[in-house]
């Protein structure tokens, strides 16, 4: 009976998406168990009996920009050293390059509304995800190998404690990469470190160039937000998105362009895919 019962867990550990992160256990405390799964794929993809997507998830989740990369100090609380499930792990204690290729899970409503490894609370439909190693909180690009499709997400989190699992992604993020029905699905994690966040946002007042601009502000934040809504909906291509700031106003752009038709052709996809028509700026 008894060995009956260890390989029924074991075959239950072996089908879930992922173990659903959540704050780092105290050290040597295992977390407990996983609840029965129910499997949504013959892929094998699955998530636990009482987690899954929302009853009433936002119309449009393919709108929900990418994370912003942002220089934030790190938490000492939560890039300590602990122990998940008997491993031990060391979470980098600066932001440095990392690279990997593995599989991706997510994490949904189970979670939703509980705190994460950072102390903020988890929303499943912000764009977020838990890492075992990487800091607290930092910043990664995923990209699925399967699709080849891109999101920026914010590392907040711990997890997943599944041997075969590198990250655990928010709902939203699993979503938008195409991989939340099945589960799970092969990605590459890549670190958006601080000198890469710094290094190309802000304009040099010696720019040159011809610039498209979606939008002027006079707060910091606000041309972050849309910043990042075009991060997810427009293929940049050559040019990269920068902020003009000439200290009164925050000026949201693409650009520089060397020739006009490049600039005539980025304008005519910021005007199929946002829906704005973009003011032409020339630096000189």
């Amino acid at each position: 009976m008894k060995k009956l019962l260890a390989l029924l867990i074991v075959t239950a550990l072996a089908g879930c998406a992922s173990v659903p992160p959540s704050r780092p256990p105290a050290p040597n405390k295992p977390q407990p168990a996983p609840d029965t799964i129910v499997s949504k794929h013959k892929s094998g993809g699955g998530y636990y009996l009482d987690d899954g997507p929302g009853d009433n998830p936002p119309a449009n989740l393919d709108a929900i920009p990418d994370a912003v990369p942002k220089v934030e100090p790190l938490l000492k609380s939560a890039n300590k050293p602990y122990v998940a499930l008997g491993q031990e792990y060391t979470p980098a204690t600066a932001t440095a390059p990392y690279q990997e290729q593995g599989v991706a899970s997510w994490y949904g409503r189970r979670f939703n509304g509980k705190p994460t490894a950072s102390g903020e609370v988890y929303d499943m439909y912000a764009m977020t995800a838990a890492h075992k190693t990487l800091p607290i909180p930092s910043y990664a690009r995923v990209t699925s190998l399967a699709n080849g499709k891109s999101v920026i997400v914010r590392i907040n989190d711990r997890g997943p404690f599944h041997s075969s699992r590198i990250i655990d992604l928010s709902y939203t993020a699993a979503y938008k990469l195409g991989i939340a029905q099945g589960g799970s699905g092969k990605v590459e994690v890549t670190a958006i470190t601080p000198e890469e966040i710094s290094r190309g946002r802000d304009v040099a007042p010696t720019a040159t160039g011809i610039f498209l601009q979606l939008g002027s502000f006079g707060s910091r934040d606000n041309a972050e937000k849309l910043l990042a809504e075009a991060a997810t909906k427009l293929d940049k291509g050559s040019a990269a998105l920068v902020i003009l700031n000439n200290t009164e106003h925050y000026r949201v752009a693409l650009g520089p362009y060397d020739d006009e038709d490049s600039a005539q052709s980025a304008a005519h996809e910021i005007e199929t895919r946002m829906k704005l028509k973009p003011l032409r700026v020339v630096l000189k």
